[in-house]
């Protein structure tokens, strides 16, 4: 049994779109990929803090989030990160899906979110960077 864990930075100002994105991808989003930690963020300035840390595997940020939105934020993470960390966008039409690829946003989830799609774009996106994947049997 492996003990890897990803982590998955989740950012919104609001608490309870944190809450519903990790209910949604939930501690483990498929059973070839270890454990998840989650680290919540409500401010850019956290974000800026934790991706700048490093160890953060995925991020994971609200495309209606205040006063910066979460495409917005993925652009310029994408743009001004060495190596950034793969990211999903949460947006709230399917229409807003365009947006993503300005965003250079590497998956993009809609609300209101499908529990197993949410899980699956995860996984999906973790294993084509090839983070934290373990066994099967893990």
């Amino acid at each position: 049994m492996s003990t890897q864990t990803t982590k998955i930075l989740v950012f919104s100002h609001r608490p309870e779109v944190r809450e519903t994105i990790i209910t949604a991808v939930g501690r483990r989003p498929a059973l070839d990929l270890g454990k998840v930690d989650y680290v919540e963020s409500g401010t850019i300035a956290e974000v800026l803090q934790e991706v700048d840390g490093g160890g953060i595997d995925l991020l994971i940020l609200d495309g209606e989030a205040q006063p910066t939105g979460g495409m917005g934020l993925s652009r310029q993470l994408k743009n001004e990160i060495t190596n950034c960390p793969p990211i999903i966008v949460a947006v709230r039409r399917k229409d807003d899906r365009w947006l993503a690829t300005w965003s250079q946003a590497d998956a993009v989830l809609v609300h209101p979110l499908d529990p197993l799609a949410a899980a699956e774009t995860v996984a999906e996106v973790l294993r084509s960077t090839g983070s934290t994947v373990v066994s099967a049997q893990g």
